[in-house]
């Protein structure tokens, strides 16, 4: 009996804690493979945001100048960049991700590898994109 409810309990936390993207992670440049900054990513409601809680690289301007939206020439720390992700199976989708050093806003979907994930940002199609991949912080 005791066997049974330890595989019980190990399956269900194995079911909770899979594709779980919640928490910090440290965002790598895809072409400088420099870490730039610690995203948190969290829920609300149904759909999933994330915001840049920290910056480890100082950006040349502190505000999004070249935001065309509610963000322009806001502060990037404490920014949401990510917006509207829902859970799909695997993926995280329907959503947008906005790079604050140009201020342009792309389609997003984050799927979960262990403790990294890969964060695509696209125009249009999947194709169409460029793929980061972020480090958990414990």
């Amino acid at each position: 009996m005791k066997k049974l409810l330890l595989t019980v309990a190990f399956s269900l936390f194995g079911v909770l804690s899979f594709a779980q993207i919640e928490g910090k992670w440290k965002t790598i440049d895809d072409e400088t493979k420099q870490a730039k900054s610690i995203v948190e990513i969290y829920k609300k409601g149904d759909q999933y945001y994330g915001k840049v809680s920290q910056l480890l690289i100082k950006p040349a301007n502190p505000n999004c100048v070249d935001c065309k939206d509610d963000r322009k020439g806001k502060p990037i720390l404490g920014m949401e960049i990510i917006r509207g992700l829902k859970k799909d199976g695997d993926e995280f989708t329907g959503g947008t991700i906005t790079d604050p050093k140009t201020g342009k806003t792309y389609k997003c979907t984050i799927t979960k590898s262990g403790d990294k994930l890969n964060v695509r940002g696209y125009v249009g199609i999947s194709l169409m994109g460029r793929t980061q991949t972020w480090q958990k912080v414990n």
